[in-house]
């Protein structure tokens, strides 16, 4: 591992980057992704990112949010919901809940996605896999109260959608 990731690991785990990131990174993310015809994801540089766009399940509209997330060898991606340690659930994981079809928006293509939250031993395990992948998960989850929650994103067909969705 180089040093550069294990100086951003160690910053990312911080309380300070938990108040600071929220603000600054997807604001970052969304202007140069926007900017690039989405080819770049300026904090994918450490992690694998997407722009996740789904609809908020109060007012149906579609949000996008850049986010970190972990492939799996399965062509599957996890969408941990660490909100950077803070102690709420970020919204874009309400709005999967309530709306499970989404889009992710990767390297210039977007891919249509099925989003399904992990309970029990599935979930166990992708967060055992979420941490080896990134360790800060794990002081994430040591500072707040709630479970953080995993999502596991699959391709889907374009006109695939659930129904009532």
């Amino acid at each position: 591992m180089s040093t550069a990731l294990r100086l951003v690991q160690k910053v990312s785990a911080t309380r300070a980057f938990a108040k600071l990131a929220p603000h600054v990174v997807p604001a970052v993310d969304r202007a140069v992704h926007r900017l690039t015809r989405g080819k770049v994801l300026p904090s994918a540089r450490m992690l694998p990112g997407v722009v996740l766009t789904v609809r908020g399940a109060r007012t149906g509209l579609p949000r996008s949010t850049p986010l970190a997330c972990v492939p799996e060898e399965t062509g599957t991606w996890l969408l941990i919901g660490s909100n950077f340690g803070r102690p709420t659930h970020p919204a874009w994981s309400a709005n999967l809940l309530a709306h499970p079809d989404a889009e992710m928006s990767r390297k210039g293509g977007t891919v249509p996605v099925r989003a399904t939250l992990l309970t029990g031993t599935a979930r166990e395990a992708a967060w055992q896999s979420a941490v080896r992948f990134w360790p800060p998960y794990a002081a994430y989850q040591a500072r707040v109260d709630r479970e953080i929650r995993i999502f596991r994103a699959a391709r889907r067909e374009a006109g695939d959608e659930v129904s009532g969705a």
